[in-house]
C-alpha cells in the first residue's frame, strides 16, 4: 500500500471534500491529486524516478504537500528539512544524501553555498527562477499524464534526519508501510479519528511530529488545516474558524495556549481529541487545560523517529499513571535489558528495546541511508536499541528515567538526570531545565543544572539547590547552577546538551554552585 495510491482513492470516494487548507487557500481533494499528479509529471520531465532523493527546504505551505506525493508518485524519496537549520546542516544532510533535486524558497540566497556545492542536484525554486534553476510553477503546471506502475519493491518514502542531539545527524528510511500501518490504522483505532475529523498542524510538516498529522488526515479522508507558523492566538483563531477537532502539541504549546483559551473557551468547543507527545505532561497544567475544556479527550504518547509510536496513555489514565509514558501498543513488543542484553527484573531500569515485525514492514524504520553499520548497531535481532533507560511497574506501564548517555555516575551513583530535571521543574520559578554531568576531581562527574528562568522571576542557585534538595536525595542534586535567558535547542526544540557541556567545560571546582546569565 503506498501513500499516493490511498490519497488518489479518497479523491475518488470523496472529489468534493477539502482535503487542505493553508491561509486563504481551500483545495478539494479532487483538485490536490490533479496537482499532484501534474507535480509529478513535471518531475518525471527532469529525470526524477524511483529512488531518487529529493531535499525539500520550504516552510509550511502548499507545495511540501504536494511535493510529498508528487514524488511518491515517481518512486522518489523526499528529504523534509525544516527551514530552522542552518546551510551548514542543511549540506550535512545533502551531503549525506546525495539528492538529484533540491527544492527551496525564494531565490535561494540564504543557501547559496549549499547550492554551489551541489552543482549537479536540480535547483527547484517555489519562487522566481534563478540562474540555473528550475520553477516550481512550470512542474505544477505540465500536463498530468499517465504515471508508472511502481515495483512492488519500491516502498521507501521518507528520509527523516535525527535530531543530532548526541551526534551528527543520520537518516531514518521511513516507507510507505511505516506511515500506512502506523497513522492510517493503528492511530485510527488507538486514538479513534476518522474521516470526519479536521486535523490542525501547527508545527513543521519536515518534522515527523507533523508529517505524522498530515498522513492521518489524508490518509483516512479527513481534513488538514496547516498553520504556516505557530501563533498562540493564531492557533486558537483557527481552531474556532475551522472547528478543528483533532490537535497534536507539546506540553510547552499546550502552556503557550492557555492565556488565550482562557479569554473565552467557546472558541475551542469543536476540539474532541488533543494528542500530546514530547516531554512530560505535568498533571497540574492537565487540570488547567481540562478545567477550561471539560470534553477534550487527551492521549500522549511516546515515539521515537527511528520507531514510531511505541506507547501510549489514555484520557483516564492521565492522572492516575501521569508519570508514566503508557504501556505498549498491542503489537509492539518491549524488553528492558541491561548492558549484556539480559533481561532486567520489573521495577529495574535497563535499556528500552523495541520490536514491531520485520524493520520498514510495519512501524520501524527500514534502516539508516548508507550506513550500514551504524543500522547494525541500532537494529540487532529486528530489535531496536532506543537508548532510553527505562524501567517496568507490575501492570506493564512503561516509565523512561533517563537517556543512556545522558547519566551521570558520581561517586559510584549513576544519577538519572531525567529525575533530577523533573525535580527542577516543580519549581515554579524554573520555566525548562536541563542537567548534564561535569567532570568532577573527586567524584569522577557532578551534577550541572541550566536553569530557563520564568518571566518576571529570580531564582538563584542557592533557591533551586534548596528546592531540589527536598525532592531527590543529596547525592543527585546539582553541585552547579547556571541561570539563563534560554536553553540551547535544535530545530525539533530539543535542549542541546552538547552546547551545555561545552559551555559548562571551565567550571572552576572551588566555586560551588555557580550563577551565569545569558
Amino acid at each position: 500500500m503506498r501513500l499516493e495510491t490511498i490519497l488518489s482513492a479518497q479523491a475518488v470516494r470523496h472529489p468534493d471534500r477539502i482535503a487542505l487548507i493553508c491561509g486563504d487557500d481551500r483545495i478539494t481533494y479532487k483538485d490536490l491529486d490533479r496537482r499532484i499528479r501534474s507535480v509529478a509529471s513535471g518531475l518525471r520531465s527532469q529525470g526524477v524516478g524511483p529512488g531518487d532523493r529529493i531535499v525539500v527546504f520550504l516552510p509550511n505551505c502548499i507545495e511540501i504537500v504536494e511535493l510529498f506525493y508528487a514524488a511518491f508518485s515517481v518512486g522518489a524519496i523526499v528529504i523534509p528539512v525544516t527551514t530552522r537549520l542552518t546551510p551548514h546542516e542543511l549540506q550535512h544532510i545533502c551531503s549525506d544524501s546525495q539528492p538529484l533535486a533540491i527544492v527551496f524558497e525564494g531565490n535561494g540566497s540564504s543557501i547559496s553555498d549549499v547550492l554551489q556545492k551541489n552543482p549537479d542536484a536540480i535547483w527547484v525554486t517555489t519562487g522566481r527562477a534563478v540562474e540555473g534553476s528550475v520553477e516550481y510553477a512550470e512542474l505544477r503546471n505540465a500536463e498530468p499524464g499517465r504515471l508508472p506502475r511502481l515495483s512492488i519493491e519500491s516502498d521507501d518514502a521518507i528520509i527523516m534526519y535525527t535530531s543530532g542531539t548526541t551526534g551528527k545527524p543520520k537518516g531514518a528510511i521511513i516507507t510507505h508501510s511505516n506511515v500506512v500501518v502506523q497513522h492510517c490504522f493503528i492511530n485510527a483505532v488507538e486514538w479513534e479519528i476518522s474521516s470526519e475529523d479536521r486535523y490542525l498542524v501547527t508545527t513543521p510538516l519536515a518534522h515527523r511530529t507533523g508529517f505524522a498529522r498530515l498522513a492521518n488526515s489524508l490518509t483516512l479522508g479527513g481534513t488538514l488545516v496547516v498553520m504556516k507558523k505557530f501563533d498562540p492566538r493564531e492557533t486558537v483563531d483557527t481552531i474556532a474558524k475551522e472547528r478543528i477537532t483533532v490537535v497534536g502539541m507539546v506540553p510547552t504549546v499546550c502552556r503557550m495556549l492557555l492565556p488565550e483559551i482562557k479569554d473565552d473557551p467557546s472558541r475551542c468547543a469543536s476540539l474532541r481529541r488533543i494528542v500530546v507527545t514530547g516531554e512530560a505532561f505535568p498533571v497540574e497544567l492537565k487540570n488547567q487545560f481540562l478545567a477550561l475544556l471539560p470534553d477534550v479527550r487527551l492521549v500522549s504518547f511516546f515515539a521515537m523517529t527511528e520507531v514510531g509510536g511505541v506507547t501510549s496513555l489514555s484520557h483516564e489514565e492521565q492522572f492516575d499513571h501521569a508519570s508514566s509514558i503508557g504501556r505498549p501498543t498491542p503489537g509492539v513488543e518491549v524488553q528492558i535489558v541491561d548492558d549484556a542484553g539480559v533481561e532486567v527484573k520489573t521495577g529495574e531500569p535497563g535499556e528500552l528495546l523495541v520490536r514491531v515485525g520485520q524493520p520498514g514492514r510495519y512501524s520501524v524504520m527500514r534502516g539508516y541511508y548508507n550506513r550500514p553499520d551504524e543500522t547494525a548497531n541500532t537494529i540487532k535481532d529486528g530489535w531496536i536499541h532506543t537508548g532510553d533507560v527505562a524501567k517496568a511497574d507490575d501492570d506493564g506501564y512503561l516509565y523512561i528515567v533517563d537517556r543512556k548517555k545522558d547519566m551521570v555516575l558520581s561517586g559510584g551513583f549513576n544519577i538519572y538526570t531525567k529525575e533530577v530535571e523533573q525535580a527542577l521543574l516543580q519549581n515554579p520559578e524554573v520555566a525548562d531545565a536541563a542537567v548534564i554531568g561535569v567532570p568532577d576531581a573527586v567524584f569522577g562527574e557532578a551534577v550541572a543544572a541550566f536553569i530557563e528562568r520564568c518571566p518576571g522571576t529570580s531564582p538563584t542557585p542557592s533557591s533551586v539547590v534548596e528546592h531540589v534538595r527536598n525532592l531527590v536525595a543529596g547525592y543527585k542534586k546539582p553541585k552547579y547552577v547556571f541561570i539563563v535567558d534560554a536553553l540551547p535547542r535544535n530545530s525539533l526544540g530539543k535542549v542541546l546538551k552538547r552546547s551545555l557541556r561545552d559551555q559548562a567545560v571551565n567550571v572552576d571546582d572551588s566555586v560551588g554552585s555557580l550563577e551565569k546569565s545569558a
